[in-house]
């Protein structure tokens, strides 16, 4: 295997190619350097950010400032290069659209790492008892999970990375019908297992599905990605009780089941 293949680099700063290479020659014509550059660094953001939510309520601006920079500047660049750009799983023929694996799982990974060290919120675990510390506004949590399912649009939709009407659209209604599916499916396995449906899972099960479709929204057929959704739905009300009562990590949002579980 080629070094360059795993340590994916292109060199410090951004040195755009001049003229037509970054243009109408850039990507066979499809799209521009600076689209693809503006592209990815959303796609980072969004990695980055996955973290945030794992670790809330117990780290410090400044340390999250630290870790983001280090995390954007060096580990998404050469994990993502290794499908993105023409690295060793892209020479495996890995296949992921639009970030499954590359931008959530990643980003779940740093999250787990983050929220094992810093260790669990006061209270929140005494002795076999686990207290439930819930947000402070489940109607504010629904409205972010509708801007994230809307943004998501722009994730899948965008990774099409053509003008073409009829696969965008289609990716629309794949990502779309993955993140009702996921709602489904986590309202009815936290019905089963909790015996009452619970709102906050069945928000991280649209967010679930939304984040399992992504690596093939583009090549499954409708009913393929209504499975992968409703699969993702009754993963992420598992995960989220065994990641929380049996390994007792503290998610304060379910950023590890919603993002590394399912984007595995």
């Amino acid at each position: 295997m080629d070094i360059r293949e795993v340590f994916g680099f292109a060199g410090f700063g951004i040195s755009a190619p001049e003229g037509a290479a970054g243009l109408i020659d850039y990507a066979d014509g499809a799209y521009t350097y600076w689209t693809d550059f503006i592209f990815q660094a959303m796609f980072v953001a969004t990695a980055a950010t996955i973290v945030s939510g794992a670790v809330a309520e117990r780290i410090k601006l400044n340390s999250f400032l630290i870790f983001s920079t280090i995390y954007v500047g060096f580990i998404y660049p050469f994990v993502g290069s290794w499908k993105w750009g023409a690295g060793w799983l892209d020479n495996m023929g890995f296949y992921d659209f639009a970030g499954s694996t590359l931008v959530h799982s990643v980003g779940g990974w740093a999250a787990l790492a983050g929220a094992i060290v810093l260790g669990p919120r006061l209270g929140k675990y005494l002795g076999d008892h686990v207290k439930a510390i819930p947000g402070h506004s489940m109607p504010l949590a629904t409205i972010g999970v509708f801007l994230l399912w809307l943004g998501w649009f722009g994730f899948n939709g965008g990774s099409v990375l053509l003008a073409d009407p009829g696969m965008v659209s289609k990716v629309f209604v794949t990502t779309t019908l993955a993140a009702a599916a996921g709602i489904i499916g986590a309202m009815f396995a936290s019905d089963a297992i909790q015996k009452k449906p619970d709102l906050s899972m069945v928000l991280n099960g649209s967010l679930a599905g939304l984040v399992g479709i992504t690596a093939s929204a583009d090549t499954v057929s409708i009913m393929s990605s209504i499975i992968i959704g409703l699969i993702s739905g009754v993963l992420v009300v598992c995960a989220v009780i065994f990641i929380d009562a049996k390994l007792k990590i503290d998610d304060p949002v379910g950023a590890l089941s919603v993002h590394l579980v399912c984007g595995v």
